[in-house]
C-alpha cells in the first residue's frame, strides 16, 4: 500500500500512543494520552517511535494496494492485516510466532485507526503568494 508520508507518521504515532496507554506509568498518572504525549520530550518520542517502526512500517508497506476515495481512510480486512503481518515475520519459533503475530495485528490495527481522512489533491487551496 502507497502511504503519504503523514499518514505513516500519524499511523506510527497513534501505535506508539496505544502502546504507551497501556503501560502502568501512564494509566496510574490519571493523564489522557495525548496530554502525556505531548508532555513527553523529541527524544522519549524518538525512542518509542523508533522502537515500532520496525515493526509496523513494514507491514504497512506489506498491506495491498487499495482504492482510497477523498475523505475516508484505507480499510482492510483482518485477513489482509494478518497475512501482510505473516509475510514480515522473520524465523521465529512456533510459540513466538502467534505471540509476535497477534502483538502486531494489534498495532497494525490501532496504526490504521489513527491514518488521517486521505484529502483531495484537487481540492488543495495555494495561497495567491505561492503561485
Amino acid at each position: 500500500m502507497r502511504f503519504t508520508e503523514n499518514e505513516m507518521t500519524r499511523a506510527l504515532e497513534g501505535a506508539a500512543k496505544a502502546v504507551l496507554g497501556a503501560q502502568r506509568e501512564v494509566r496510574k498518572s490519571g493523564k489522557d494520552i495525548n496530554d502525556f504525549w505531548r508532555e513527553m520530550d523529541r527524544y522519549q518520542r524518538y525512542v518509542v517511535l523508533d522502537g515500532l517502526s520496525g515493526q509496523v512500517l513494514p507491514v504497512l508497506t506489506a498491506l495491498p494496494d487499495v482504492e482510497v476515495e477523498s475523505g475516508t481512510r484505507p480499510t482492510f480486512t483482518d485477513d489482509q492485516i494478518r497475512e501482510a503481518v505473516e509475510a514480515t515475520l522473520g524465523d521465529v519459533g512456533r510459540m513466538r510466532r502467534a505471540v509476535e503475530q497477534r502483538a502486531r495485528i494489534a498495532l497494525v490495527q490501532a496504526a490504521l485507526a489513527a491514518v488521517p481522512p486521505r484529502a483531495d489533491p484537487d481540492a488543495l487551496i495555494v495561497p495567491d503568494f505561492l503561485e
